[in-house]
């Protein structure tokens, strides 16, 4: 991926992050999977769901698709906790030079440290750039 490509999509997680009622920080997953790995995509995001939730210290989750919800767009997706729904993180997929790219945002006293190394041991991960 280049190196422009890559400094856009950084700009664009930071604008996401930007303060507001919450402070977040976030990590891009720069992903080996392609267009028609949808079902690898998916079992992807409910692994790193269970990597961010335990280091948010959030307890169980689930996960809410923007079909579910009029809200948000069909590639966008919430962690929510069990006990109240609240927010642990949210994620858009989006297909970048052939594969997935995911940004990931969640709240910023989350262990970032333990977020990106589990992230970047799990299969089809290419590559993890946390933000900030």
């Amino acid at each position: 991926m280049s190196e422009t490509l890559d400094e856009d999509l950084y700009q664009r997680t930071m604008a996401l992050i930007e303060p507001g009622d919450v402070d977040l920080i976030g990590c891009i997953v720069h992903s080996t999977y392609d267009g028609q790995s949808d079902l690898e995509m998916h079992e992807l995001t409910v692994t790193i769901n269970e990597v961010i939730a335990e280091a948010a210290g959030s307890g169980e989750t689930y996960i809410e698709a923007g079909n579910d919800d009029p809200d948000f767009s069909s590639n966008q997706f919430q962690g929510r906790t069990l006990a109240d729904e609240s927010f642990v993180w949210e994620c858009q997929q989006l297909l970048r030079e052939g594969t997935f790219d995911l940004v990931f945002y969640y709240e910023a006293g989350a262990d970032q440290d333990a977020i990106v190394e589990g992230i970047e041991a799990l299969e089809g991960v290419d590559r993890v750039t946390p933000v900030p």
